[in-house]
């Protein structure tokens, strides 16, 4: 099953959000767990080796087979694996074969596919970025109750499945504020946790796992592993 995640405006949560969301699904798959980063952050927020050109952003611009990605995905825990970006650019001429990989394994694949932005419509329709989007199981944006994101939705070419809320005090939007402006339900809340903060600020978020932030994504990832084992007789994904 594959989900990506996604905001319209920096500051959200999104890389986060997605680095919690592939620890939950980690801790509930029986197969390793494949967090894909289409930044540069995931390996920051976990504490990874930096990768330099290695990555995905290397492999996109060359002819080299699927199997190079295998290879160059860094394990973070023992069912959790990334897939950093590197330094070089994304090339978007790779799409379908990229796609069909993310797809093929009988585990939850997220993305972390970073902000997007209304202003680039015409070639964000071409964009690696929005196949994976157009592409995925679910599609999740993740946002705070900010009126400034939720304006930016109204012009945005694509619409997510789902939205992640990134609960912070003293906001006057409500969820139901935020379903309506989005069009998409909330499926689930995340509040601002210094504990995780605090985890992600020491790249250690492996280690210094933040179990509230986890239950709340759990109606995300259980479900899609759910999908998972119902759609695929005989593998065990829960």
């Amino acid at each position: 099953m594959l989900i990506s995640m996604w905001s319209v405006k920096g500051g959200q949560g999104t890389s986060v959000t997605a680095a919690l969301a592939a620890l939950r699904a980690s801790h509930e798959s029986d197969e390793p767990v494949r967090l894909v980063d289409l930044g540069r952050d995931q390996g920051a927020i976990f504490g990874a080796s930096e990768v330099g050109d290695a990555g995905l952003g290397r492999w996109t611009q060359s002819d080299l087979g699927t199997d190079v990605l295998e290879r160059e995905m860094e394990e973070l825990s023992p069912n959790l694996l990334l897939l950093p970006k590197g330094s070089l650019m994304l090339n978007p001429r790779r799409a379908d074969e990229l796609i069909e990989w993310l797809k093929a394994a009988n585990t939850t694949t997220i993305v972390d596919v970073g902000t997007l932005h209304s202003d680039q419509a015409e070639s964000f329709a071409d964009s690696l970025h929005h196949r994976i989007i157009a592409e995925s199981d679910q599609s999740i944006m993740v946002t705070r109750a900010c009126y400034l994101a939720l304006r930016r939705t109204v012009s945005l070419p694509v619409r997510p499945t789902g939205v992640v809320l990134v609960a912070e005090a003293g906001r006057a939007l409500t969820r139901s504020d935020c379903e309506r402006a989005i069009g998409a339900p909330v499926v689930g809340t995340v509040a601002i946790d210094p504990d995780t903060a605090r985890a992600v600020d020491a790249g250690m978020l492996r280690t210094r796992v933040p179990n509230q932030a986890l239950k709340a994504l759990s109606v995300l990832v259980d479900n899609d592993l759910s999908r998972a084992r119902d759609n695929a007789p005989g593998v065990e994904l829960d």
